[in-house]
């Protein structure tokens, strides 16, 4: 914090206003403009781009210059160096656990990876072909209605609890979703297994053998739970501070999180990029999409490629595209059409002028998809496992605005509809 001020004059009022400003340890100065408040004005910021709306020690992002830190930590160290349950232990805690705190935070989560044994007769009220998005809104949400004894938000201990059993069940109900679409037996965890393994054997084993998982593949996937931990304050997140901010309880909070990542724009961008390869088809139709999409009256567009708040090289994309070359590698789908198609619009977007002067570089939703298709899940479960990796950050920032002070959230607005106007009775309209 700082004791600098912005002075604002404002046509009609005497005197300007006094604005204070805010310094961060990292990012730009905020100016709090609470004050405009008693002046009977507000500030005008659709979509909260130039708006602060809380105050966080998590995650640190620098568009320009393409760094994403977990409390001090960069993304790149953390994906090589680490594992995704450290860095759960690492946002909820904010800092990096000893040994010993390690094997107690990896163990208390193997020991919530069940669920309810009734929540598997909860999926029968789903069609079998509901989005498993769909389904995964309605079951978090339902957690509540089956562990009553973590939903008093104001007790650490409640929340405690509450935050492993999301991080330990996401992997399980998640993979309920697939089975349940797909007419297979649901597969117990198996708590031998490291989180990414024990979810691939939850959505790939059955009861009748042994599941092999290649360790390529295990680590494939931890980096993608890895990679999508946090974002700070995207959609998602700022809907679990909001729907948080309200009192609710965690389960219900996650809940309103998937519903938020759910959207194209947002969560499902990964599987955005899918599609948009079996659009394309084949690889000599490239240079046809490419002409398209930098046409600006023709609606087409490249998914995958450039983000909202990265105007560099997405950190979190370096990472990816190791992985997706190690996945096709190791099982030999280098000269899969769809994967070839990628690898070409990949090497477009590095050398072509157009893609680089407007910073359209991969980004992390591109190398996902292909690493996910590689590994045999379908489109459709994209988004779940963006949702699977994301549950860490949600509950961090929601445990870090549930311990500090809050306020409800209540954004407000420019009203531009009618003026106040009389009632008309109905047979007297015209």
């Amino acid at each position: 914090m700082s004791d600098k001020k912005a002075t604002l004059s404002i046509d009609g009022l005497a005197e300007a206003v006094e604005l204070p400003i805010y310094s961060g340890t990292l990012g730009p100065d905020v100016v709090d403009v609470g004050g405009l408040t008693a002046r009977g004005m507000f500030t005008y910021d659709p979509g909260f781009v130039s708006t602060a709306a809380c105050e966080s020690q998590i995650t640190f992002i620098d568009g320009n210059k393409g760094v994403l830190l977990h409390r001090g930590y960069p993304i790149e160290q953390l994906a090589d160096e680490s594992d995704y349950l450290e860095t759960c232990y690492l946002l909820l805690y904010g800092e990096l656990p000893n040994k010993a705190q390690k094997e107690k935070f990896v163990s208390t989560v193997h020991r919530h990876t069940m669920v309810h044994e009734q929540i598997r007769t909860f999926f029968n009220g789903f069609r079998r072909d509901a989005h498993p998005m769909a389904i995964m809104c309605g079951v978090v949400g339902a957690l509540s209605a089956f562990y009553h004894d973590s939903l008093d938000i104001s007790d650490e201990q409640h929340r405690q609890v509450a935050a492993f059993r999301l991080i330990a069940k996401m992997p399980t109900l998640a993979a309920m979703s697939y089975k349940f679409s797909t007419g297979q037996p649901f597969m117990y965890p198996d708590n031998s297994l490291n989180y990414a393994e024990n979810f691939l054997h939850m959505m790939f084993g059955n009861p009748c053998e042994p599941s092999n998982i290649s360790p390529v593949l295990s680590r494939a996937m931890d980096r993608i739970f890895l990679l999508h931990a946090d974002h700070e304050q995207n959609a998602s997140t700022s809907t679990v501070r909001l729907a948080g901010s309200s009192g609710a309880n965690p389960f219900a909070c996650i809940a309103a999180g998937i519903a938020a990542l759910w959207g194209p724009s947002h969560g499902g961008a990964n599987e955005a990029v899918l599609e948009m390869l079996e659009e394309i088809g084949d690889v000599s139709r490239i240079d046809e999409f490419v002409a398209r999409a930098k046409d600006k009256d023709d609606p087409f567009r490249l998914m995958g490629f450039g983000h909202r708040v990265y105007k560099n090289f997405d950190p979190r994309a370096k990472v990816m595209k190791e992985s997706a070359d190690e996945v096709l590698a190791e099982l030999g789908l280098e000269n899969d059409p769809l994967l070839a198609i990628a690898k070409r619009l990949e090497e477009i977007a590095l050398h072509d002028d157009y893609f680089i002067e407007k910073k359209l570089y991969p980004n992390v939703d591109f190398y996902s998809g292909i690493i996910l298709k590689a590994i045999g899940i379908p489109t459709s479960m994209f988004t779940v496992i963006f949702a699977v990796g994301r549950t860490v950050g949600w509950i961090a920032h929601w445990n870090e605005m549930i311990s500090g002070s809050y306020r409800i959230g209540r954004p407000r607005q420019l009203y531009t509809g009618h003026v106040m106007r009389d009632y008309v009775p109905l047979q007297e309209r015209k």
